[in-house]
């Protein structure tokens, strides 16, 4: 049912236009993409991290499958935060992210982003190494004013080299 809702909620705010980029709503979701995965992931921020989770996340990913919260935490220290010398890095696309806000009876209570992002491998004293691209869908819900991600779809991951 859950998945239901959220794949509904998705293609409806498709249908409707993208808010605009220099709204307040547009650039408030662009910063917290931006501290999501600077501080979480690129930094293993975990109590970061563990603030701004919804305690109901939803993480499906072409990859590695379905993870709940504890799942998503687990593999992020797993597969992202353990090896300091090799260190996945995030980074979003510039201009590929888009924000539709979420109403309920005219009330803002969340809101859905689209974009690219790319990952790299960081290695002391190196350049940072493009390993991949992916497309993302980001569910963002606004519990006692403040974002907490709830739905995420990471998916058409992709090698640098290969054309989209």
């Amino acid at each position: 049912m859950r998945t239901t809702l959220f794949v509904i909620l998705t293609f409806s705010a498709i249908a409707h236009a993208q808010i605009d980029k220099n709204s307040e709503l547009f650039i408030t979701l662009k910063k917290q993409d931006s501290a999501f995965f600077e501080r979480g992931f690129n930094q293993c921020d975990f109590d970061f991290l563990d603030e701004s989770i919804a305690d109901e996340l939803k993480f499906y990913h072409d990859k590695s499958g379905i993870q709940n919260r504890t799942q998503f935490f687990e593999n992020t220290k797993k597969y992202i935060c353990s090896n300091s010398d090799l260190k996945p890095i995030r980074k979003l696309k510039e201009g590929s992210l888009v924000v539709y806000p979420l109403y309920n009876n005219g009330v803002l209570y969340g809101a859905i982003q689209n974009g690219i992002h790319n990952f790299y491998i960081r290695a002391k004293g190196k350049d940072d190494i493009w390993t991949s691209s992916a497309k993302f869908t980001h569910v963002w819900l606004l519990e006692n004013d403040k974002w907490k991600l709830s739905e995420v779809l990471s998916f058409d991951h992709k090698d640098p080299n290969s054309k989209r």
